[in-house]
């Protein structure tokens, strides 16, 4: 149903679930499991009204949370596979239900999901549940994101369940409201090829071209067409990401959108003090998703996704597999011209020349070599712009200045354009989980706060600037857990 036929001038539910009319192979329909006492933590009334959603909406914890549905739902849970940390396997919304695709006043269209609403046949055992801190964190660091910049997925509420979930230890369950471009994944398409059905196969690449790249439909090619589009938006999310410190932390092609977005946050984090083999994640003792390494696998899983293209691509396997290959080769590139073009904007550079590429990388040298912090370094060159100001990286910011004096504009201008490019405040480690310390204690007004600094990344204020301070240690052998 085309979303020109909803009217637009009142705020309700208008749900338009296009995947649940896909081949059922590739999700099968479940609804939420009830909780026993649902009430609402945290609720993004922004969001809501972006989306037209009933103002009603922030006070209804029983549908926030699964125990009823909202109107024209058509819960399902989708299947897709994944390689984990190399390995291939089949997955599958294990803890997760898709609601349906809310059209909003605008015409646009957005999954909303539930997280933590109980066991799907994908469950592989588990209990289907979620735990609050980390639905806490994933609340707090897609919002930062998005205030950043950054596509992501967003948090539309997260939800108390009056009941405790078992991990290490006994802790208060709850319910994440997800909103979404999609969840359509790398390990979508892996779900889909594997099961060796073309039709199948072909079904969700014209689903997903209409999703994402409705221009494209028709188009000679339409699977590299979409390939290429894909790949492009991934690597602009690779470039923003390094470019602001971001470690997703698991990036399995499971985790991977086609929409562009930064999706599944689980071990998640930013770097105070800058090392490229920072690395978070308990799990990932071998360093595969260290931040040095994401565009490298990002292309990596782009790679995989190529290889369910490939009986779309071409009739002959050697040209299918030759165009492939040529497609996935166009990362690099991709990635270094968007990094480039941020870097440009974080220095103040409004011109390009060609040494800049080696001032941007050299000036991450000279980071990890004085251990200096990444965020407030790159702050800080507002301040050091000031030709007469104290230098702290002394032989990199001569270069620096020397490149800027090369450039028409004023100071006052590159000031402000420095401003404007770089955050003065992210979701530092150690403030997130004094958040989430209280926040499991019965106490959401340290998460408030926090959220409320971090929606204004770009302006640096009395009340935030106790949240522009890394932590006394500088960070190291911080470690973040997937909340699985």
């Amino acid at each position: 149903m085309p979303a020109s036929v909803f009217p637009t001038s009142t705020n309700r539910w208008h749900f338009d679930n296009s995947f649940a009319r896909l081949p059922e192979t590739l999700y099968q329909r479940i609804a939420p499991s009830p909780v026993a006492n649902p009430a609402v933590a945290i609720f993004n009334s922004g969001l809501a009204a972006e989306l037209g959603l009933p103002p009603e909406v922030a006070y209804d914890a029983a549908l926030l949370a699964g125990n009823k549905l909202p109107e024209g739902a058509d819960p399902i849970a989708q299947a897709y596979a994944g390689h984990q940390f190399g390995h291939f396997t089949n997955l599958g919304d294990g803890r997760a239900i898709l609601l349906g695709e809310q059209i909003t006043p605008q015409g646009r269209r957005f999954d909303l999901q539930l997280k933590g609403s109980g066991p799907t046949p994908y469950s592989r055992r588990g209990d289907g549940r979620a735990a609050l801190g980390p639905m806490l964190r994933e609340y707090i660091m897609s919002e930062a994101l998005h205030a950043l910049g950054i596509p992501t997925t967003r948090s539309l509420a997260v939800v108390t369940t009056g009941e405790m979930v078992s991990r290490e230890e006994s802790l208060p369950g709850a319910v994440l409201a997800r909103v979404a471009a999609s969840h359509i994944r790398v390990g979508t398409f892996q779900y889909a090829a594997a099961r060796g059905d073309r039709a199948v196969l072909a079904s969700l690449l014209a689903h997903t071209v209409a999703r994402h790249d409705p221009a494209l439909a028709g188009v000679e090619n339409e699977a590299l067409a979409m390939f290429d589009a894909v790949l492009e938006r991934q690597a602009a999310l690779m470039a923003q990401w390094m470019l602001v410190g971001f470690i997703h932390g698991v990036m399995n092609t499971d985790n991977m959108a086609l929409s562009g977005e930064t999706i599944d946050y689980g071990p998640c984090a930013f770097i105070d003090t800058y090392d490229p083999a920072t690395v978070f994640s308990s799990i990932d003792r071998n360093r595969r998703y260290a931040y040095a390494n994401q565009p490298s696998i990002a292309q990596w899983n782009l790679a995989r996704l190529a290889e369910t293209l490939l009986p779309l691509i071409a009739e002959e396997e050697k040209t299918a597999v030759a165009l492939a290959e040529s497609a996935v080769a166009k990362f690099e590139g991709a990635f270094q011209g968007h990094w480039l073009e941020g870097m440009r904007k974080k220095l103040g550079l409004f011109n390009a020349e060609e040494e800049d590429l080696a001032l941007a990388q050299d000036l991450f040298k000279a980071m990890e070599e004085a251990k200096a912090d990444l965020t407030n370094t790159f702050a800080g060159l507002a301040e050091r712009a000031q030709p007469e100001s104290t230098p702290i990286l002394p032989p990199w910011e001569e270069r620096w200045q020397a490149r800027l004096s090369r450039q028409p504009q004023e100071t006052e201008e590159v000031v402000a354009a420095l401003v404007r490019a770089n955050p003065v405040v992210i979701p530092r480690n150690h403030r997130v989980e004094e958040a989430l310390k209280a926040a499991g204690e019965g106490d959401f007004g340290v998460m408030e706060k926090l959220l409320s600094v971090l929606v204004r990344p770009y302006e640096a204020t009395l009340a935030n600037q106790p949240y522009r301070q890394p932590p006394a240690a500088g960070g190291e052998g911080y470690r973040t857990y997937c909340g699985t």
